[in-house]
């Protein structure tokens, strides 16, 4: 699965998404890049993967693991100094899995002015019990009272 159908194209310099609050929102130090300043892929997947846990701790209503990288594209390079904002939707839900899209911007030297798109993931998480198995997620209706 790839992003989902209403995604816009990506144009170079763009603002944040309008009407969504970000999942998690960081800003990479210079122990998190290489010597020129770029920001290491590892450490964006590591957040992505976080931001993606979110909604699907949610969902699930407790525990999940991640059991899938669906797809994973970096768009633009990332710097120390930016400030990351991580979007994350449920695209998919089945018996014990859930499927997130995670958008990343980032907004150069703080300002939103020069925001570039720079990377775009779909992650898949199991809800897993105390046991660490998988399990059920609880209907959505029982989610509904919380």
């Amino acid at each position: 699965m790839t992003k989902p159908e209403n995604a816009a194209p990506c144009p170079e310099n763009m603002l944040l998404p309008v009407g969504k609050m970000p999942q998690l929102r960081v800003m990479p130090a210079p122990s998190d890049a290489n010597v020129y300043g770029d920001v290491f892929g590892g450490w964006i997947m590591a957040q992505v993967d976080i931001a993606g846990s979110l909604p699907a701790t949610r969902r699930a209503n407790g525990r999940v693991a991640t059991i899938a990288v669906n797809s994973f594209v970096f768009k633009n390079p990332v710097f120390v100094g930016d400030l990351l904002s991580f979007y994350a939707d449920i695209v998919k839900v089945g018996n014990t899995s859930i499927t997130v899209y995670v958008e990343v911007y980032a907004e150069r030297n703080r300002l939103q002015a020069d925001t570039v798109k720079v990377t775009e993931a779909t992650l898949t998480y199991v809800a897993t019990g105390e046991d660490r198995k998988p399990r059920q997620l609880p209907p959505l209706e029982s989610l509904m009272g919380r």
